[in-house]
């Protein structure tokens, strides 16, 4: 496993001993997806765009206020070895989210 992380997006890489094809009914098939990412998490259980075998992209929401969204992406791949290549992108995305060192804010000191 990997990680790349910036203030909007963190990507993750699961190297698989699944095939490609079990794979990809796990992240977009819902009775399987429920398993481990339930309706309760997604903004709609349908997903917002789908490439049949290679990527499925959902837009999740918080469950708590200020109930912010975000999209995260499944993409799939062979590896040389039969297994598959996973990887799940998550970009927050709400307009209400914004990094407290982001350089847009004024710093406040306390006396």
């Amino acid at each position: 496993m990997s990680k790349v992380e910036t203030a909007v997006e963190r990507v993750e890489e699961f190297q698989l001993d699944a095939p490609p094809e079990k794979v990809w009914r796990a992240i977009s098939i819902a009775e399987y997806r429920k398993a481990w990412l339930p309706d309760a998490v997604l903004a709609d259980a349908e997903p917002v765009a789908c490439e049949p075998g290679k990527a499925v992209h959902y837009r999740m929401r918080d469950d708590t206020p200020p109930y912010l969204e975000s999209e995260v992406s499944f993409m799939i791949a062979p590896d040389n070895a039969g297994g598959t290549m996973l990887t799940i992108v998550h970009r927050l995305s709400d307009p209400r989210l914004q990094a407290a060192n982001d350089g847009f804010s004024p710093l406040m000191l306390a006396a």
